[in-house]
Order: C-alpha cells, then sequence, then structure tokens
C-alpha cells in the first residue's frame, strides 16, 4: 500500500541528494534503523522540503548555513551536492559559508570551506 506522505518525502529527497545516495541509504536500512529512515523521509523531506514557504536553493543555504554552524561535516558534504542540484553556483556556496562565518564562527567555516572545496573538487 502506497503512504502519499512517505511517498512526497522520497521524491524530493532523491531530486536533492541523487538517487545513487537514496539507494545507499535504504540499502543500508535495517529494522533497527528503519524507524528513523521513515522519520526523516516523511517530516523533513515530506514535510519541510514539501513546503511553498521557501524554493529549493534557499533551502540549501539554510542547509548550508545550519550544518556549517553546527559542525555536521558529512551532512555537509551531502548537502553541497544537493545545493548545486538545486542551483546554487560555486560562488553562491561561498558566499553562504563566509556569511556563515560572521555568525557561527571562523573555526566552523574553515572547516565547512575544507569539506566544500574537497567535494567542489571531486565533482569538477
Amino acid at each position: 500500500m502506497s503512504d502519499p506522505a512517505h511517498d512526497a518525502g522520497m521524491t524530493v529527497r532523491r531530486e536533492v541528494l541523487g538517487d545513487e545516495h537514496v539507494d545507499r541509504a535504504v540499502e543500508r536500512t535495517t529494522d533497527f534503523s528503519a524507524p528513523f529512515q521513515d522519520f526523516i523521509t516523511r517530516f523533513a523531506w515530506g514535510g519541510v522540503w514539501t513546503r511553498d514557504g521557501l524554493d529549493r536553493r534557499t533551502r540549501s543555504a539554510i542547509t548550508l548555513a545550519a550544518l556549517t554552524a553546527l559542525g555536521r561535516e558529512d551532512e555537509l558534504a551531502l548537502h553541497v551536492r544537493a545545493a548545486q542540484r538545486n542551483g546554487l553556483t560555486v560562488e553562491e556556496i561561498g558566499e553562504v559559508l563566509l556569511h556563515t562565518a560572521v555568525y557561527a564562527g571562523v573555526p566552523a567555516a574553515n572547516s565547512a570551506f575544507a569539506v566544500a572545496q574537497r567535494v567542489l573538487h571531486e565533482d569538477a
């Protein structure tokens, strides 16, 4: 039986993160992690990313800033790619990280620039 909330979330998740990443996440899902995967698919991707109030470019910029501020480098790498998929240019990604340095601190932005540079270089 199809679940509209889960299906909508999975569609957006695939559009933003790419099939390859989502397929790996699905393949690694266990009985233990299944409730969490369902949660993020329904609520993050199906509940927040599908709202009309902000476009995906803006959501990506906010996500980069939040992940930088929190020092979540693995997720940041994933969302640098997502930001490009959502239309942010390399220059705009740099501006988001520079702007975040003012509010979240230079060490956090320094790490974020290193992660973004690695990802952008790998994908070039």
